[in-house]
């Protein structure tokens, strides 16, 4: 456990030294995670030194902001993601108090804090039917994201398309399929399969013109990730800059995002494989 804060961490979050503690929170296979207090704010850190940690952090950041943006009580802020001076990569969020299984719910109003805001399925609801920014350089919404984000270990291609099934079938299938075919070695059966699939099947199924009718699929933000270990409740520590460690309402809250601008129906995929 670290006794002191690396500086670049510091210098990210405006934060002395003197006034500021850090101690071990919680766990992560990929990362180590800490708890940062200081006289106005609550932190979550997180660091590592594996190999992709930057890629991945950065990709957090940005997917854990698009959210917020769109549903702030949704996932926690993110404030900075970079290099530390003492080597590896940090990412700091808004501090989660996760509450599991707490009885209550957004709605009960019977556990202490309980919420009275928006269920789970209200907030997916919102940020499903939220319109993405149109990127700068382009006249429409697209299908991708600024930066690429990983599901789990794995970088996503999101490089911006204005089709969903061109996306869809070049971004996502064909993408997965030449990280098997370097990872693995090639497989031309399974690669003659998915470019089947890519350019007979899901122009049929996801193409302009079929779904969405004639006004089309409009992007939106999707957590892209969204199974049952990405979801808790819990409740925002350090809002509130006069009272540090208030923890607000219980919540239904979403994390560990993947996010990129989709068809709104890509989270649901994944949520019924892992309930």
């Amino acid at each position: 456990m670290p006794s002191t804060i690396d500086p670049a961490i510091l210098r990210a979050l405006s934060l002395s030294s003197s006034e500021s503690n850090i101690a071990v929170h919680g766990g992560s296979g990929f990362a180590s995670t800490f708890r940062i207090t200081a006289p106005s704010v609550s932190i979550f850190i997180k660091t590592s030194s594996a190999p992709g940690a930057a890629v991945m952090f950065e990709g957090e950041h940005a997917s854990l902001n698009a959210i917020h943006d769109a549903v702030p009580s949704l996932c926690p802020k993110s404030f900075a993601w970079g290099k530390l001076d003492n080597g590896g990569y940090f990412l700091a969020t808004e501090f989660l108090d996760l509450c599991g299984g707490l009885s209550g719910g957004t709605r009960s109003g019977k556990a202490k804090n309980a919420g009275i805001g928006m269920s789970l399925a209200e907030k997916l609801a919102k940020l499903h039917s939220t319109p993405t920014p149109i990127p700068d350089g382009y006249d429409v919404p697209q299908f991708g994201f600024p930066v690429t984000t990983c599901c789990g270990d794995t970088p996503q291609d999101n490089r911006y398309t204005s089709s969903w099934a061109k996306f869809f079938g070049e971004r996502r299938l064909l993408a997965i399929l030449e990280q098997g075919e370097k990872n693995n070695g090639d497989d031309p059966e399974l690669r003659r399969t998915v470019e089947r699939i890519v350019d007979e099947v899901v122009p049929k199924l996801l193409g302009d013109g079929h779904l969405g009718g004639k006004e089309g699929i409009t992007p939106v933000v999707v957590h892209g990730d969204l199974w049952s270990g990405n979801k808790s409740k819990g409740r925002f520590v350090g809002r509130d800059a006069i009272n540090p460690d208030e923890a607000g309402p219980v919540e239904d809250i979403i994390f560990d995002a993947s996010a990129f601008f989709a068809h709104n129906e890509y989270d649901f995929g994944i949520m019924n494989m892992f309930g």
